[in-house]
């Protein structure tokens, strides 16, 4: 009997890990808005060989970096927040994964105010 109630948890486990990516996979491609710190990839995070946005997001106790593509949009905004700590933001645009990373596509981006 134990056994059985071991097997079933062990099961219901493996189907919950398996149907997460898939979930997180629906939203990709998507239209989302995000609110985070935005910082400079390359002066801020020493992450990035060039200049770029990227948006920390707090979720579930992690940060989650969405690094924005350089259209128009992002490239404006740059300014703002190169050299500096960061700037709180709301970003509404699609998030694709590529190489293992968050990729944002911007479509509009504000301060927080």
């Amino acid at each position: 009997m134990k056994s059985t109630k071991s097997f079933v948890v062990a099961v219901a486990a493996m189907a919950l890990a398996a149907s997460v990516p898939k979930l997180m996979a629906a939203d990709t491609g998507k239209e989302m808005t995000l609110t985070g710190k935005m910082v400079c990839g390359k002066c801020v995070l020493h992450e990035t060989r060039q200049c770029m946005n990227v948006l920390l997001v707090p979720e579930n106790g992690t940060t989650n970096e969405y690094y924005l593509a350089q259209n128009g949009v992002s490239k404006a905004f740059h300014k703002q927040i190169c050299t500096t700590s960061g700037e709180q933001t709301t970003v509404t645009g699609t998030v694709a994964k590529k190489r293992g990373k968050e990729i944002l596509t911007p479509t509009k981006i504000e301060p927080v105010k």
